[in-house]
């Protein structure tokens, strides 16, 4: 398994390969204590909250591909626009696909590596409030 990134635009491919493993464990590792993640727009979750959304997530056992469109640092901080989808045949035999772009923010932590400090999957994406 790959190491946490070394770089800001490695962080959607370490997630993937760790989403694509099964074991939310080791996605977490890819998260900052405290980091945020919205399952959905409109709906932002932290600590176990945000772990269990993760782990429904790939609970599909379906894979998620990830493309990093921009990735834009300042000092310890990246901006991070991915696009990304999960798509193929789920554990009863149903297809399944979902997919958007993330507006995501990574921080460089005291070891060099980066880790999301908030996960925004469907980040192009309005509320229904909006």
């Amino acid at each position: 398994m790959r190491e946490l990134a070394e770089r800001p635009e490695d962080v959607p491919l370490v997630f993937a390969e760790r989403f694509n493993s099964g074991d939310p464990d080791a996605v977490a590792q890819v998260y900052e204590s405290g980091a945020l993640f919205v399952p959905e727009p409109g709906r932002a979750l932290t600590g176990t909250r945000a772990h269990a959304a993760n782990a429904r997530f790939m609970q599909l056992g379906v894979p998620i591909t990830v493309r990093p469109r921009h990735v834009y640092t300042a000092g310890d901080l990246a901006l991070l626009i991915v696009d990304w989808f999960i798509d193929g045949e789920d554990a009863d035999g149903r297809h399944v696909r979902i997919e958007g772009t993330a507006t995501d923010v990574a921080r460089r932590g005291q070891d060099g590596r980066w880790r999301y400090v908030v996960d925004n999957p469907f980040g192009t994406l309005r509320t229904a409030t909006e």
